[in-house]
């Protein structure tokens, strides 16, 4: 931690979390506290469902923080077009950064073909309007193998991350994902550690491994502790 200390400013730290609620549950003063924790700290963006993108666009249209949105979220399981539909209304809508969840299952069955789809069709779409695409593999219900065979894929479509996990599945960011991701995108994709990062301890854990983006609801006590060091 302290190596990390002498190296990272506050700012910096703020700067690479995902401020997030995803939640299938909530209320309007949720999403409006969500927009003004993130514009507040300078959070690098807010990960909110489809369905609060317009809400988040007007809350956040004077401030830096992008707007990001979750696809195909949380179980993958929806169809390579419906995710392409997903990703053109959010954008339509004003979300700067796209999270899309893989087919596991497809991946688990061999169907390569399908994830690769999926991920090209999200890369062509955010690149031309210059929106930031991030591949979320589920690290959880894969093997070591699935998880290189994915980022491979994701690295040569040319994604601007890779993300370990939801929050939704039965585990989720570890040191070592985060180490194994990073080992194969290389030094010029990012790595998101996101699900279970609570604490400033585990957030700098997954810095030190790799992770470039912090995906976490705890953002606000991280950075606090941060500063408090």
């Amino acid at each position: 931690m302290e190596q990390i200390k002498n190296k990272l400013l506050v700012e910096e730290l703020a700067g690479m979390i995902d401020h997030t609620f995803l939640k299938p549950f909530g209320t309007v003063a949720d999403i409006n506290k969500l927009c003004a924790e993130a514009n507040q700290y300078g959070f690098a963006m807010v990960a909110i469902n489809p369905a609060e993108v317009a809400t988040c666009v007007r809350l956040l249209k004077d401030s830096k923080v992008r707007v990001g949105a979750a696809i195909g979220f949380p179980l993958g399981q929806t169809t390579v077009e419906c995710k392409a539909f997903e990703t053109r209304d959010a954008i339509e809508k004003g979300a700067t950064e796209i999270d899309t969840v893989i087919n596991i299952r497809a991946l688990q069955k061999g169907q390569l073909d399908i994830v690769q789809k999926e991920i090209e069709d999200m890369v062509s779409i955010c690149k031309p309007k210059g929106v930031i695409c991030k591949v979320i593999l589920e690290t959880c219900y894969l093997t070591d193998a699935e998880k290189e065979t994915v980022c491979c894929i994701a690295k040569a479509a040319g994604v601007d991350f890779v993300k370990t996990s939801t929050g939704f599945g039965t585990a989720g960011a570890t040191v070592h994902d985060v180490e194994l991701m990073r080992s194969v995108v290389g030094s010029t994709i990012g790595v998101k550690a996101s699900g279970g990062i609570r604490d400033l301890d585990t957030a700098l854990a997954m810095i030190n491994a790799g992770a470039t983006r912090i995906g976490t609801s705890s953002g606000v006590s991280i950075v606090e502790s941060y500063k408090n060091l």
